[in-house]
């Protein structure tokens, strides 16, 4: 009796196509690309756009000279120099000279340290109290979501600079005040987004389902809902710097700034306003800085919020 001998699919074209029918492909024809991660993907996307990536080397530009650019200065900011007054630039400064003789590349790096605070305290606060305030109320709706949310209405109904206004005149000008204006009302827009976002994301399948295995509701917050969110609040945390530092050039303008010694972008700028015939130089350079500021955290927080769009994912 002829014994049966088994055929393999390497001989068979026919088995070896009803084979991988029935058992998909084989070890070497699955796909062992490695899965590239959320967050370098959006890295990937970002370094694609050129304003974005424009704009993080501005910003990173701007960081260090502000950390580093006064301690490299020969002058100290507020040196006076009484027979080098209202001097354009030149190689002794770059920047000229102020009514004081004071010279203007110091005081604009010092502006920098003082501006670039503002900016990311403030947006410290945007990011720590508006995060916070709208997921709970997203998360526990009902009455406490409405009694929440119109008492963000209620601040919202006077326009945000005033609210700072106020607050200063009440507080008197200063660096600490400012931050404390900026940090009690600031918050607010970062507040309502988050609390949108919570309201989509609660009744999810993967929030239901940490209900149901018990999780408590920090948890599914700080674990599940709050890291959703993250694409939003990133780019309107780095938007709100450009902002903050505007709302700081105002109130400088307005007299309710920092201080003299102490100098920002804005105080320079009010400063200067007043001999603008005579050196228009002073007013020019402190008004690129914020203007060059601005542009750059405005094109990477576009550059951003394109990224971190999970509709445009795997499109660039």
């Amino acid at each position: 009796m002829a014994s049966s001998i088994p055929v393999s699919d390497s001989t068979d074209p026919g088995r070896a196509l009803a084979h991988r029918a029935m058992n998909g492909p084989g070890p070497a024809a699955r796909d062992t690309t490695p899965s590239v991660g959320f967050w370098a993907d959006v890295w990937r996307r970002l370094r694609k756009n050129r304003g974005a990536m424009i704009g993080l080397w501005i910003t990173i530009f701007l960081i260090m000279a502000a950390i580093i650019g006064p301690s490299l200065s020969p002058y100290r900011y507020s040196d006076q120099d009484f027979d080098h007054l209202f001097e354009g630039p030149n190689r002794a400064h770059w920047f000229g000279t102020d009514e004081l003789g004071r010279d203007v590349l110091t005081r604009v790096l010092y502006g920098a340290r003082i501006s670039l605070s503002i900016g990311f305290v403030a947006s410290f606060f945007n990011v720590v109290i508006g995060v916070t305030y709208g997921a709970i109320s997203g998360y526990a709706g009902g009455r406490v979501d409405n009694l929440m949310m119109r008492i963000v209405d209620v601040i919202y109904g006077v326009p945000l600079l005033l609210w700072v206004i106020l607050l200063m005149v009440v507080l008197k000008p200063g660096l600490t005040n400012i931050y404390i204006a900026l940090g009690t009302v600031y918050w607010l827009t970062m507040a309502r987004l988050v609390r949108g976002q919570v309201l989509s994301l609660r009744e999810r399948e993967f929030v239901e389902a940490a209900r149901a295995l018990g999780v408590s509701t920090p948890r599914i917050l700080l674990r599940h809902i709050i890291p959703n969110t993250m694409g939003p609040i990133v780019v309107t945390m780095t938007l709100s710097v450009p902002q903050a530092i505007f709302v700081e050039a105002f109130l400088s303008y307005i007299g309710l700034g920092v201080q003299a010694p102490m100098a920002s972008w804005g105080s320079l700028a009010s400063d200067a306003t007043e001999v603008l015939r005579v050196a228009p130089h002073l007013v020019f350079f402190p008004g690129m800085a914020i203007v060059i500021t601005m542009l750059a955290f405005n094109f990477l927080g576009d550059g951003l919020r394109d990224a971190l769009d999970p509709r445009l994912r795997g499109t660039l």
